[in-house]
Parts: structure tokens; sequence; C-alpha cells
């Protein structure tokens, strides 16, 4: 049998880290990338159903165990990504609360019409991208067999198509903005077991998806972040933790789309689009050196040996446990890929966890480790007990030989999966999704779905958008951040604060303040600087956010702002010793209403301090009596 050297220097050269490539560098192996970027609405209610959004809990009323399957599309066929999720055999189990739930969420029960606020909010959010609205909306069926939501299917209809963003100087394409239900919650994914809360579920969210315009990952972070702040600019979006994620699309040329998904954090996108173009690099590579070699899909045939008895005595205490337990193993020899399943194909990570994951998710083999290679490198069984496995699978030593083990029907699914990618290594880069690890690397997740999964919903009828009700959220539309930005620097703001209050929800109260009659006599870096003052109250509440209308009112009516600058070019205040200043505190607090929250008690106190003392200090004072 014939011997193989590795000599393509992308698979023997080292793995180039973030940070070393330039934008040339990007450019020569042409990586484009794009991005489908999640958001919730800040909404009451869940999309389909009049359950309450937002409420989270950790305890449950019920539990359901569901098993899904996959159905034929409109077309007659079925989709890739459903059959895989199908071959898993997962039993799952969903954690369901009364006050988060109804019999709608499990497809007991017909959905009731979209909500109308959430639609506005993407109708709303979508002419902010200068998106096209479309004239009716028509909700269609997503295929979703992996276990996150019970009927198997999430509704989405599109909202708006064909607008953009710009990007330092140049323009991002929106493909479009879709809105549609949110998932459950992942609690556990072990085995065949899937456990989910559903209290999340069907919650309004909005899908932003763009062309793949962004060529470096410097770049595909940036186009987020533009896409982030917009959403939070219009107030409409919820914020924190899950609040929003984003899918990340890859391809180089000669490549494919990867999607890498649920990407929580923006600051993870770059290392990971890097790593993922060093992959499909690799990978191409691979596909030429097997090419090369003469290794084609047909002449990989299965000749995986069972080898549960001639293992039976190993020292390998992986495997001797399994052995205890009744498990079977089988060994699957991989000619023609000599010196292949070490090559570097991500940071810390060998083309060998290719095959790994596939055996993980699939054969819901997920016990690390879950398959061996007698090239590897690394002590695992002894060389007799190799040289046993060699004979019997009929190869020659240095023949790389993957063994894994399980039960019967699983080892199965798992030889079968580790022939179906190496055959897919001859033609070059799977259709993939795959899951964002914390390292910044990425794993098989599942194949790529197409769009056999999307079918009109017929429980729900077209709703048109009326051109009265388009026209009334057309005149409501806030400036986006790039135009807060413009008009910032327009009224002299610098950089640093102009580029801090773009952003923040405070710009609304500095472009009133600063369209009041005598608002062009205001000093606007001043203005600016007072906004953002962390003396000041924040606008992270109602109450908050009252303050500042009230102090906007104010202004109106000839009084200054009271936190400590002014809004002109004249001299402050004397500000006051920290002796007196209490005195006045004091003073204030002792006509305080007790039913005044700590935030509405702020503005009488800081009136009367007329912004001569630090806010800090004084809010520290208000929360010792309080």
């Amino acid at each position: 049998m014939a011997k193989y050297a590795v000599t393509n220097p992308v698979l023997t050269d080292p793995l180039p880290i973030y940070g070393s490539w330039t934008e040339e560098d990007y450019k020569d192996v042409g990586l484009i990338s794009g991005l489908e970027v999640h958001q919730q609405l800040l909404s009451v209610r869940k999309l389909f159903c009049r359950c309450p959004a937002g409420i989270y809990s950790k305890v449950h009323d019920a539990e359901i165990l569901r098993h899904m399957r996959p159905t034929l599309s409109e077309m007659g066929d079925y989709d890739g990504t459903a059959l895989m999720e199908f071959k898993t055999r997962k039993e799952i189990t969903y954690l369901l609360k009364n006050e988060t739930v109804c019999t709608y969420e499990m497809d007991d029960a017909p959905p009731f019409e979209i909500d109308e606020l959430a639609l506005d909010s993407a109708i709303y959010i979508s002419m902010m991208m200068g998106l096209q609205v479309v004239d009716e909306v028509h909700i269609a069926r997503k295929q979703y067999l992996d276990g996150s939501i019970p009927t198997g299917f999430q509704r989405t209809a599109i909202i708006g198509v064909t607008g953009s963003i710009p990007l330092n100087g140049k323009s991002i394409a929106i493909r479009q903005l879709s809105i549609e239900e949110d998932s459950c919650r992942e609690v556990q994914d072990q085995g065949h077991d899937m456990i989910f809360r559903a209290d999340r579920l069907g919650m309004p969210l909005i899908e932003t998806v763009t062309d793949p315009d962004m060529k470096t990952p410097d770049e595909v972070a940036s186009a987020c972040e533009v896409i982030r702040q917009l959403n939070r600019a219009t107030g409409l979006v919820r914020t924190g933790c899950g609040a929003g994620r984003q899918d990340v699309n890859v391809s180089i040329t000669g490549g494919t789309r990867i999607e890498i998904k649920g990407v929580s954090s923006i600051k993870q996108i770059p290392v990971l689009v890097h790593n993922e173009a060093l992959r499909q690099r690799a990978l191409l590579a691979i596909r030429d050196e097997l090419q090369g070699r003469g290794i084609t899909e047909e002449s990989i045939v299965d000749n995986s040996v069972d080898v549960t008895e001639l293992l039976s005595g190993t020292g390998y205490k992986f495997l001797s446990k399994a052995l205890d337990k009744g498990m079977v193993v089988s060994a699957v020899p991989l000619s023609g890929f000599e010196g292949l399943l070490v090559v570097p194909t991500q940071p810390r990570t060998a083309f060998l966890k290719e095959f790994s994951d596939r055996v993980r998710v699939v054969a819901c083999i997920d016990r690390l480790p879950n398959l061996l290679s007698s090239t590897e490198g690394i002590e695992t069984l002894s060389s007799s007990e190799w040289e046993k496995v060699e004979k019997a699978t009929g190869v020659n030593h240095g023949t790389p030989v993957l063994i894994v083990w399980g039960n019967k029907r699983d080892v199965k699914t798992a030889t079968a999966e580790i022939l179906i990618r190496a055959r897919e290594a001859t033609v070059g880069i799977p259709e993939e999704t795959r899951q964002s690890l914390v390292d910044g690397t990425n794993g098989f997740e599942r194949i790529l779905p197409g769009a056999s999964r999307m079918y009109p919903d017929t429980d729900l009828p077209p709703e048109v958008l009326t051109s009265e009700r388009l026209d009334k959220i057309r005149s409501s539309l806030v400036l986006t951040p790039w135009q807060r930005l413009e008009l910032l620097k327009n009224d002299g703001v610098n950089d640093d604060l102009a580029n801090r209050l773009s952003i923040n929800q405070l710009f609304i109260l500095y472009k009133e303040l600063r369209d009041l009659p005598d608002g062009k006599n205001f000093n606007h870096n001043q203005l600016a600087s007072l906004l953002l003052d962390r003396d000041c109250p924040r606008p992270k509440s109602m109450a908050a956010l009252q303050w500042w209308r009230d102090a906007v009112k104010d202004v109106a009516d000839g009084k200054n702002l009271a936190c400590g600058i002014w809004l002109s070019d004249n001299e402050p205040l004397a500000q006051l010793e920290e002796a007196e200043a209490k005195e006045l505190f004091n003073k204030a607090v002792a006509e305080l209403d007790d039913s005044l929250s700590l935030q509405a008690a702020m503005r009488p106190v800081m009136e009367n301090l007329r912004g001569r003392f630090s806010g800090a200090k004084i809010q520290s004072w208000l929360q010792e009596v309080k």
C-alpha cells in the first residue's frame, strides 16, 4: 500500500495567529463575510400568543417529552439538516412555567394574529436601515429539529428588503430584516437527552441579514456594532445578556458558506472569522493533497471492522471502562489520509476533530475522548494492540485507523459519519453550521439548512401594511447613530464626546436642548459632557429619564441645569465646601416626601444645591438616609 508524505506548505507551515495577517493577506485568500444579527424586541407579549415576554425563571411547573421527525417540504423534499437531526434520536424535555407558556407553543392550539406592537417595531427598525418595507406580511414556517422549538418549526416573516448601513466610508448592504419567534433556552445536552426551558420561547425577535460585504475580521465586528447601535438607538429592543446574538457567515475563494452560530459577544467575532478562514484554507489544501493521491469519494469504502473481542483486555482506561459496560468497538481505516489527521486546521485543533465532532453531534457519543487515531502521536492503545487493529483492518503501519466505541446503534451511526466526513474531505468544505467556542475556534453543530426547510404557514393570513400605518411610523423615526454623530460634530462637539453620545439614549435630550430657541447659544461640548457626566442620573429608569425631561423644561423656562456644568460660556457658580453642602443637603432631605424613590429624590436635592457639589457624593448621602 502506498505511503504518502505531506508536502503542501499550507499544511506544514505554522498557523498564522489572529493579528499577524494584513488586509492584503485576507484579500489573497478571498475572505468574504456576512452577518445575521438577532435582537429581541422590547414587547409586552410574545409574538403569536398572549403570554408575557421577558419573564425568565429557574423553576418550572410541568415537563413535556418530545421526539422530532422531519416532514416533506412543499416540493416533496426533506431538508438535509432535518434528516441529520433525526439521526441523533434525541429525547427532548421541555420545562414549562404556567406563567410564560401556553398550548400554542406546544402546537396544541392555533396561533393568535401577530402582535401588532412588535410588528410596528420591526417596521420602524427596517425604515431606520433604509429598507423597502413589504406591502404584505406573509408568515412562513422554518423547520428546526434541533429541539430548540417544541413545534419543530419557527414562524417567521420578512418585513423589509434591500437597505444599507455605512461603515468606514463604504456601504454594507442589508439583504433583509425579518421578525420571528425566539427559541427555548438550552439547559442540558448530553448524549441523546436534551433539556430546554420554554420561558424565552416565542418572544419577538428581529433578524437583520447583510450581504457578504465584509472583507476582514475586524470589518465584520465593526458592521455588527453599527447594527447593534442602530437597534439600541430606537429604544425598541431588549438589552442585556442573551437579548442579542449574531451568526457569522464566512467563506474564502474555493470554499463555501460556513455559518458560525450563536456568537454572543461582538468582541469574539474577529478571532472566530480569522480562525474559520484558516480552517477553510487548510481543508482546501487537504482536498488538493487527497486528490493528488488519487483519493476520491468513490475510492473511500466501508472497511470498518468490529474489534470488540480483539481489544477486550486493553489497558487503555476509557476503552476498558466502555467494554466493562458491554459496549462495542469499531475500527475504521482511512487509507490515503496518511499524515493528514494531525494537520492543524485552527489553533489547538487538528483535522481529526472534524471526525470527532461528527461522532459527538450525530452519533451522540459525546464523552471525550470519543475516538482514537492510530497516528495521533499520543499514548492510547499499546503498540501491540494497534498492530492487531491494523492487521484486522488490512492496512499497513502508518495508515490512520479510527476507533470508536459505544452502544451498537450509536457505533453504527458513528462509523457511517466518519466515512461521510472522509468523502466530503475529497470534495472540499462541507456546508455546515458551526458552534462558536470560547477559545475563538469553532466546532461542528449541524449540516447547513437548505431552502427545503421553509414553507408557507397556512394558519395565518397575510397582513396588508397600509400606507397610513407606514407613514405614521416613518414620521416618528429618530436619527440613526451615524446621523447623530454628524450632527454632534457639526455642533463642534469633540470626537470622544460625540462618539459616546451618538449611541446614548440621552442624545434625544441633547437634541431637545440644542433645538430650544436659545439652544444655539449653549456650549455644545459642555452640554454633551453634562449629559454623559457620571454625577448626573443615568437613564436606566423612568424616574431618571423624567428627571432629565424636567431639566429640559427648566432650561426652556430660563433656569440652568444642576449637574456641575453650565450650558453657556458663562462662569459657573462657586463650588460649595463639603460642610456647607451637607447642611443644604440635610435641609433638602428634611423636606422630602418619604414615598419618593432614590432617583426621584435626587432632583429636588440637586436643585437645592444648584450643581455646585459632587453628585456622586450627594447620591451616597441619599443612600445612607433612604
